[in-house]
């Protein structure tokens, strides 16, 4: 009796792919890590070993968080990072609103305009407007100079629309018919069936629109005065451009080099999105692989 033949991804790895596998994991943990070890190190550094390093500190042995005092004593970063998250909280929360309420009634079967509607929203998405027609249009509307200038014109992502609606589909229809069977609305069938089945994909649907919103900086460059700029806006200024902060904007008496506040203004910018993430991870692995193993 001849032996069963195993398939070649159910065989044991060689000791050598082994080997290759490892170093090619640790390098890549090790490109993802040491540039924000470096930049966590160096706004944690002192003017004199940033000086003394040129610029970069990979290991602070005189560790301050003086730059992170100057930052948050007041001025324009902790003015933006509380743009950058009111922009965020609300932002998130009304496009889940809005993509899971359109989503929900495109994906019922039997819907009046539904499939037009679905191609005029599929149309926007191959053939997005220019820079010229959205700075008109929010101006015609009166959002220049408002936060709303920074939700509205993004209040659906037609990616995240067509992810949901496919979610939305593969719920059985037999749910959807014992809801009806009981009196249910159509709300009442979202908010009690939908719903709480889709927590993984509306876990990763919101957290694509919460980083979305939290790095976004060139709406406000266009629609936003300087004073009303997110966190992100002040960021790219200060570091990209190289924009020099005043002792008015980061509280009196502030001595550390330039590269420590830029990292440190780098860092809290960073950090927030850091931290959700833990807590949404068991719903983004399940929701990003929803739909690509058929059982």
């Amino acid at each position: 009796m001849s032996a069963t033949v195993r398939p070649g991804w159910m065989e044991k790895p060689k000791p050598l792919t082994q080997a290759a596998k490892v170093l090619a994991l640790l390098t890549v943990v090790l490109l993802v890590c040491v540039p924000f070890l470096v930049i966590v190190s160096t706004s944690l550094a002192s003017q004199r070993e940033v000086v003394a390093g040129g610029g970069w500190v990979l290991w602070p042995t005189e560790p301050t968080l003086q730059a992170y005092r100057d930052i948050l004593d007041g001025g324009i970063v902790t003015h933006a990072l509380g743009v950058s998250a009111g922009v965020t909280l609300v932002g998130t929360l009304l496009s889940l609103a809005c993509t899971v309420t359109l989503a929900y009634a495109l994906a019922r079967p039997g819907v009046f305009g539904g499939r037009p509607a679905l191609l005029l929203i599929l149309f926007t998405f191959l053939f997005p407007p220019g820079m010229i027609p959205n700075f008109l249009l929010v101006k015609e509307l009166g959002l220049l100079d408002s936060y709303a200038s920074l939700i509205f014109p993004v209040l659906i992502n037609v990616f995240n629309l067509v992810v949901l609606r496919g979610f939305f589909q593969g719920i059985p229809e037999e749910l959807y018919e014992a809801a009806r069977l009981d009196g249910a609305g159509d709300l009442r069938v979202l908010w009690t069936v939908v719903l709480p089945l889709s927590k993984a994909a509306l876990a990763v649907v919101g957290l694509f629109y919460a980083v979305a919103y939290w790095n976004s900086w060139f709406y406000a460059s266009l629609y936003l005065e300087s004073d009303h700029w997110p966190l992100q806006q002040v960021l790219r200024t200060y570091v990209i451009s190289g924009v020099s902060m005043t002792d008015t904007t980061l509280g009196d008496g502030a001595v550390n080099a330039p590269q420590t506040i830029q990292m440190a203004v780098l860092v809290i910018a960073t950090v927030p999105i850091l931290l959700v993430y833990p807590f949404l991870q068991k719903y983004f692995t399940k929701g990003v692989l929803t739909g690509a193993i058929k059982s």
